[in-house]
């Protein structure tokens, strides 16, 4: 299995750009098709914050969304035009409160989704949602680049967050055709439970499974010597140099929307490397 249909959508230009090259650098590195959907979002939120708001200031909104959607696009098709990989870009305009709907479908029918990370300076409303629609609604793996990073076309350190979770699983199953390239998987288990089947050799199951992938397996095993999860994974990644961190996502209902859980945002937040993450 390889990565032949890669996604990015971009609603602005400067934070899209990483991740844009980075599905670039992957395209290249996979043999894959590179697709960008460039969306000029309405923020007006209609019936609500201008609920008073009469036709013109509503049109005036509509025509700002489709002028930046075409902004997007151009910049999109002069960036990939000059790749040399195959790809495809198209523009639409969507309601902030409507914007997962539109990624959701198209994610649904992507090998990999490749964002920005949702929080840092100057991000938009939309970037968690439109992050939440790809992994929650339209079942796709996500991998989300840093500011300002170099694009890998093929990692050679990856390290595996293993707590034996549904979402940890799903996560290293999606992430198999990058596994399979590296030079190494370390499997992290972070104070794996003293009285569990797994006790005499936490992370043993998965690494055997892996290698029967032909992946090279480490396993790391580590105190919780932090409060957060979050900050040991980070600190390990950095001193073991890792090209990539791949976990499982989880998440939160409410009110019908998926809410990313506190130690996946930590994560997204203090991450130097790009992170994979499937649900």
């Amino acid at each position: 299995m390889a990565y032949k249909s890669l996604l990015t959508v971009m609603t602005e230009t400067k934070i899209s750009q990483t991740a844009l090259a980075q599905m670039i650098a992957l395209a290249d590195g996979q043999d894959a098709h590179a697709e960008a959907l460039c969306l000029g979002v309405d923020r007006s939120q209609t019936g609500y914050y201008y609920a008073g708001a009469n036709a013109l200031i509503l049109q005036e909104t509509l025509s700002r969304a489709n002028a930046e959607a075409d902004e997007i696009l151009k910049f999109a098709q002069d960036y990939l035009g000059k790749s040399g990989v195959r790809w495809s870009a198209e523009n639409g305009v969507a309601q902030i409160a409507d914007i997962g709907r539109h990624v959701a479908r198209r994610a649904r029918f992507s090998d990999l989704v490749i964002l920005p990370r949702p929080y840092g300076k100057d991000r938009d409303a939309e970037a968690e949602p439109i992050v939440e629609a790809a992994m929650f609604e339209g079942h796709a793996p996500v991998l989300l680049v840093p500011d300002e990073i170099e694009p890998i076309s093929s990692p050679k350190t990856i390290m595996v967050g293993w707590n034996e979770s549904i979402e940890a699983m799903r996560a290293i199953r999606c992430a198999l055709p990058f596994l399979k390239q590296a030079e190494l998987t370390r499997i992290v288990v972070i104070d794996p439970p003293r009285h569990g089947p797994d006790r005499s050799d936490p992370g043993g199951l998965l690494s055997q499974m892996l290698a029967r992938h032909s992946v090279k397996c480490e396993i790391d095993v580590l105190s919780k010597t932090m409060t957060r999860v979050s900050d040991i994974l980070n600190r390990h990644a950095a001193d073991t140099e890792a090209d990539m961190i791949v976990m499982g996502a989880y998440g939160h209902s409410r009110f019908r929307e998926a809410i990313l859980g506190g130690a996946t945002r930590n994560m997204l937040e203090q991450s130097e490397v790009p992170v994979f993450l499937a649900h």
